[in-house]
């Protein structure tokens, strides 16, 4: 009888996981989950609080059918292998990833297990389309989303994603040596600065389809009006779900696949799946994305090093409310509004001056939905140095922003308490209130809520100057 190791790495589910299937349907099954210790960038706080309560939905639901899932830290390289040898192993599947050093050392896994006779299969788990299929008729890869995702969609109508197969009722399993979820030590403590995610998260994968489901229902026909709004609640806020595999992006087009092309708020947020998918197709084409520039004149951009303005911009100390919303939003819930995202990374790479790996590095520690293709895309949109990029020359002002996406203040207001009794035509911009509005509100600003750390419009000026200097190189 075949033994089969599956090894769950972004794909903590049990629906549509073709690598499982095939495992079930062969044979016995060891489930493993390996915390990555010899990876070069170590997840971040966020990531790895979402991780731990993942993982023990996960266990749970392989308990509930027959089996174990086994937990292990250290290098894939060796712990694969010995767990071969040690329970004779004949095959191993895993479902794959796509970032240049994830690729070569599952290239070098694979290598050594077919060397000791160990049959290896990987799978795609992740995504609609894998980041070779969807080609241009020149050039090796899109870099613009917009034909990209035209090709996408074409592509669906000559071969719709594979259809999700059921979870498996049954799974036979072996049994190994491992340790406990506890001991891989995902879960802050001293001081447990996640306390608060709790009341904002179900995780795992039946609240990831309850998740999606209850958005598809209604909010996702209103999604191309109410999505750029962050005091509403019209976004699926799936993206922890999806960048965890708790359900796929194959699940989420079959649930709506009839209905594209009928309504635009629905077709809106496909796209925002295929910006993900866009994200993986960048970072498997483009090798040093996560770490350069793709246009290479920002190479010679000329960025400022300031601590003491960094954590201002971090703790949601800016003087600008939208922006303080946003970072607070961040530290107390593990997720930021997608359009806030872009406002508050603008004001750091464009108002302040400091570099977008900077804020890219703090998103990852502190999303819960950290994905590195997604959060270095998005970095780099913003800052005008990716593929189809936001120019450089778009600079959002965190004033106006603030009063077109949030007209009442009510985002501010939760957010940025201190400012809740401010009119509406005063809460995106208190330095402008008279005195009298200010005592009435309770508020002494540079003592209750900051002054403006810098002049956006003479900022403004100031970034696009630097541009200048180096647009034509």
């Amino acid at each position: 009888m075949q033994k089969t190791i599956v090894w769950f790495r972004r794909d903590l589910r049990l629906t549509d996981h073709p690598a499982l299937r095939k495992a079930v349907d062969n044979g016995k099954v060891l489930p493993v989950f390996i915390l990555d210790t010899a990876n070069t960038r170590p997840l971040g706080g966020a990531t790895k609080w979402w991780l731990h309560h993942s993982l023990a939905s996960l266990a749970k639901s392989i308990e509930d059918r027959g089996a174990k899932l086994h937990f292990y830290a250290g290098d894939p390289l060796k712990i694969i292998p010995e767990l071969c040898e040690k329970h004779d192993i004949s095959h191993v599947y895993w479902g794959r990833q796509y970032f240049p050093d994830t690729i070569k050392r599952d290239t070098q896994l694979k290598a050594d297990l077919q060397n000791a006779d160990v049959e290896v299969e990987s799978f795609n788990t992740s995504l609609l389309r894998e980041p070779w299929e969807i080609a241009p008729k020149s050039g090796p890869f899109y870099k613009v989303f917009t034909p990209f995702w035209g090709a996408c969609l074409e592509s669906f109508k000559q071969e719709t994603p594979n259809l999700p197969k059921s979870a498996p009722s049954q799974i036979d399993g072996l049994s190994a040596d491992s340790a406990d979820l506890a001991k891989l030590d995902l879960l802050p403590t001293k001081p447990n600065w996640a306390k608060g995610f709790t009341e904002h998260w179900e995780i795992g994968e039946d609240a990831a389809l309850k998740r999606f489901r209850a958005f598809a229902e209604d909010r996702i026909y209103k999604y191309n009006n109410q999505r750029d709004l962050p005091a509403v609640d019209g976004t699926s806020k799936l993206s922890p779900h999806l960048h965890f595999g708790e359900i796929s992006p194959r699940q989420v087009y079959h649930e709506v696949a009839d209905e594209m092309g009928t309504d635009k708020g629905l077709d809106t947020y496909m796209k925002e799946i295929g910006w993900r998918e866009f994200g993986y197709h960048l970072i498997y084409h483009i090798e040093d994305f996560a770490t350069k520039p793709w246009k290479e004149q920002f190479e010679n951009f000329t960025w400022d090093h300031d601590d003491a303005a960094f954590k201002r911009w971090q703790q949601g100390q800016t003087g600008y409310p939208i922006v303080d919303a946003g970072m607070r939003q961040l530290w107390q819930t593990g997720w930021m509004h997608n359009r806030v995202r872009m406002i508050v990374a603008s004001f750091l790479i464009k108002d302040l001056f400091i570099h977008w790996k900077e804020g890219e590095e703090w998103f990852w520690d502190t999303l819960v939905d950290a994905d590195l293709a997604n959060n270095v895309a998005g970095w780099q949109w913003v800052a005008g140095s990716g593929a189809d990029a936001s120019p450089y020359f778009r600079v959002f002002n965190p004033i106006t922003q603030g009063e077109k996406f949030d007209p009442k203040g009510q985002y501010i207001r939760e957010f940025v308490p201190e400012l809740k009794d401010l009119p509406n035509d005063l809460i995106h911009k208190p330095w402008e209130a008279k005195n009298s509005d200010l005592l009435l509100a309770g508020i002494e600003l540079g003592k209750d809520y900051p002054k403006p750390m810098v002049d956006h419009s003479k900022a403004r000026k100031e970034a696009l100057d630097r541009y200048n200097a180096i647009k034509d190189q």
